[in-house]
């Protein structure tokens, strides 16, 4: 998996949650805990996730062949969007179950510093694989607000792992907060309704993950920025006059297709438009290297084929020809 896919992530979130998921469960057994119950499922489910974004780096690796000639880059969405599915399920619906059953059948918690004392070292080690996620994100985040990134990144991977841990931060305090208050009271039912309420958290954090991840499956363009370069490296002013309508699509975070219809001169030979062609994908690459498919089309230019919303990206002719009509 490349750097942007955010491997170190993955490993310190898959660390964190085996040893706090052990632990979770000693808690459970040893106090009765439904929040700690809970808290476990959420943290096997969350390794069980991370080993599914690995398997998806991996498997994404695959070779294009003709049966896919495209490649597997996708991969990666599919196991970012089953993280979604898992996180919906095993976390979230089990969660808001125990917490009902815990509701209509309260009962003290034992051994409250089991618990607690989980849980505390489980803050620790959520908020050491929370920062490894921020670090990683930071580095290809650039000016983007926290929500712009999340929903505008072409990798799954570290939006997954970033969702993930801020939800088990939370869930944490709210496991915090339910232990807390039985203990105070006496009264077992605030422990199931911090087990809901850590239900319904993990099923927003997974219904927004499905939403992103659908996207990326549906396909989505690139950029803005790099649809101004690409735009912008297709045009020479010479042989390709302008861009008439131009199409873009991820085949893969770091894998994009470029479909363009590219004017050229009227008068131009069949070699010299092949020439402008070839010069013009290579631009292309070089403006934005991710851009590895490229399919041109050369046509004389009219008026009502543009579909380009960007006519001042047709650079002027230093031998004074416009496009050809």
């Amino acid at each position: 998996m490349s750097a942007s896919g955010g491997t170190k992530a993955i490993v310190a979130a898959l660390g964190a949650n085996l040893a706090i998921a052990v632990a979770k469960f000693v808690a459970a057994a040893f106090s009765g805990s439904a929040s700690m119950l809970a808290e476990g499922v959420h943290s096997v489910a969350d390794s069980g996730n991370q080993a599914l974004l690995l398997l998806g780096g991996k498997k994404a690796k695959k070779a294009a062949n003709e049966e896919h000639p495209f490649g597997y880059g996708r991969e990666r969405y599919i196991y970012g969007f089953l993280v979604s599915i898992v996180l919906f399920t095993v976390g979230g619906v089990f969660a808001l179950y125990e917490g009902y059953e815990k509701i209509v059948h309260p009962h003290e918690i034992e051994h409250w510093y089991w618990p607690v004392g989980v849980l505390v070292f489980a803050v620790v080690a959520e908020g050491f694989s929370f920062r490894t996620a921020i670090r990683e994100s930071n580095e290809i985040r650039g000016k983007q607000s926290w929500t712009q990134f999340v929903r505008r990144a072409k990798a799954p991977e570290l939006p997954v792992v970033l969702l993930e841990d801020f939800g088990a931060l939370v869930g944490l305090v709210l496991a915090l907060g339910g232990v807390g208050l039985a203990l105070l009271t006496g009264d077992g039912v605030w422990d199931g309704v911090g087990t809901m309420c850590i239900g319904a958290l993990l099923v927003v954090i997974a219904l927004v993950l499905a939403a992103e991840t659908k996207s990326l499956l549906l396909g989505e363009s690139a950029a803005p920025a790099e649809r101004d370069r690409i735009r912008t490296a297709l045009v020479d002013g010479e042989t390709v006059t302008r861009v008439i309508h131009m199409r873009t699509l991820h085949l893969g975070p770091e894998e994009l297709l470029v479909a363009a219809k590219v004017a050229v001169q009227h008068d131009d030979t069949a070699a010299q438009v092949a020439r402008a062609i070839d010069a013009a994908e290579h631009r292309v690459r070089e403006a934005v290297p991710i851009a590895r498919v490229i399919y041109l089309e050369p046509d004389v230019y009219r008026a009502e084929q543009d579909t380009e919303p960007e006519p001042a990206a047709e650079p002027a002719d230093a031998s004074g020809r416009g496009p050809g009509a």
